[in-house]
């Protein structure tokens, strides 16, 4: 039986810039934007090796290809488009609290187990995907502080190993 690769659905701001913490910033060429100081360039390979079909899941849209992803080691990836405005009211039909951008996951994953990397993730998000998404889906929640951690990959390199073990 083939398997379809997981779905990884990368947020930028919080996961990939850490918004503070104690992690040295690494250093990278000088691009104009002081955030990109806070980017850790061993995030792209490592991101590589967990093996699933990775998706920018970002505002940053296809600014995520033009400049993060040439800085990480990666390919330019599918971007998200988002149906709604990030600043605008409720998706109607959605209950309070569910973040803008679970809806849109949700049906960019078509029905295949998903991962989603953010730092805005809550428990409606999880309480909505888990009843309406028929397949595995982890919604791992990034302290924005620190970005993603050994800890982070740990759980994701876990969750996509766990889904080949079924």
């Amino acid at each position: 039986m083939t398997r379809t690769a997981t779905v990884l659905f990368l947020d930028v701001d919080g996961p990939l810039l850490p918004f503070g913490g104690t992690r040295p910033a690494p250093s990278t060429a000088d691009t104009g934007n002081p955030l990109l100081s806070r980017l850790d360039p061993g995030l792209g390979p490592r991101l590589l090796s967990l093996g699933c079909d990775l998706v920018w899941a970002t505002t940053w849209q296809d600014e995520a290809n033009e400049v993060l992803a040439p800085l990480l080691g990666l390919p330019a990836l599918p971007v998200v488009r988002w149906p709604v405005d990030p600043e605008g009211p409720d998706t109607p039909g959605t209950p309070r609290g569910l973040h803008w951008k679970t809806p849109a996951l949700v049906a960019r994953a078509e029905g295949r187990p998903f991962v989603w990397v953010d730092d805005e993730i809550g428990p409606v998000d999880r309480l909505w995907v888990e009843g309406v998404h028929p397949a595995p889906a982890l919604l791992h929640r990034v302290d924005p502080r620190q970005g993603l951690t050994d800890e982070d990959f740990d759980s994701l390199a876990a969750f996509v190993a766990g889904l080949g073990a079924t």
